[in-house]
């Protein structure tokens, strides 16, 4: 349900095809939400289904022909009461921390290697984090500055999960 509402998010900035959509959240929200391209389309396709969303064909500039998405008047109105709702509880689910859980009787050096893969995920996270920091334009609006917000919650949970690991590798030391 979490991607339906997101997506309705993202029709309402513009109308979108289910790439403009995949591009968006690989660009915009990745610090907090992924989704792949299966996913993205069966959510539009009850978005549709359900008439929060329709759907346009719409010549291509150079290309194909585009199925643009738009949001209905009910999908702005589901948007809006999603928006205001009390917050689910997300269950975490996170590979790495099940295996350094059960990580214990590793050698140092396998147990290294896994703190290192880690590492590199998390610098590389943190660069692309940055890149999107640096790219953005200063907030002129209240919705540029509260989208802004989201991702300084993802750098500052990056730069938290770099110093936790310093820490994890300097005890291993």
């Amino acid at each position: 349900m979490t991607l339906a509402r997101i997506i309705l998010g993202l029709l309402s900035l513009a109308p979108m095809t289910g790439y403009d959509i995949k591009r968006h959240i690989e660009t915009t929200v990745t610090h907090f939400w992924t989704a792949d391209k299966a996913q993205i389309y069966r959510a539009l396709d009850a978005l549709v289904r359900d008439g929060l969303a329709t759907v346009h064909t719409v010549p291509g500039q150079s290309g194909p022909v585009r199925q643009e998405h738009r949001i209905t008047e009910a999908g702005r109105a589901v948007l809006a009461e999603w928006l205001v709702s009390d917050l689910e509880r997300s269950a975490e689910r996170d590979p790495f921390l099940a295996r350094l859980f059960f990580a214990g009787d590793l050698g140092d050096a396998e147990l290294g290697a896994l703190l290192a893969r880690r590492r590199t995920a998390v610098e590389e996270a943190l660069a692309t984090f940055e890149r999107m920091r640096e790219e953005l334009p200063e907030p002129t609006s209240r919705a540029e500055r509260v989208r802004l917000w989201t991702l300084e919650n993802g750098l500052a949970h990056v730069r938290a999960e770099a110093a936790w690991l310093d820490r994890i590798e300097g005890e291993l030391a």
